[in-house]
């Protein structure tokens, strides 16, 4: 049996130098036969140097102070100004 939970939603990344950018969070979560995963995309509001070169030890926070940790597993141009970031979670998800 699969279940599934999702957020979608505003959301913040945490960088690790402690630099947040706001932006819009789509996440699922995945459990089958014991293993937790969740991750999903996420599209920033503004476009750093810092934000482009992030990969791993980043935090994302959700509403109401749910934080969980994510890696950056890609990265694509949608328009000229804008990205989306595919985004993996570890530990528990926070939503």
């Amino acid at each position: 049996m699969t279940m599934t939970t999702t957020y979608s939603g505003p959301a913040k990344l945490i960088l690790v130098d402690g630099a947040c950018v706001s932006g819009m969070a789509s996440l699922s979560t995945n459990q089958r036969g014991g293993l937790n995963g969740w991750g999903g995309t996420f599209r920033p509001n503004e476009i750093t140097t810092e934000l482009r070169n992030a990969t791993e030890g980043l935090q994302l926070e959700l509403p109401y102070d749910r934080v969980g940790t994510v890696a950056v597993t890609g990265m694509r141009k949608l328009l000229a100004t804008q990205v989306l970031m595919s985004l993996a979670g570890s530990g528990p998800a926070p939503f």
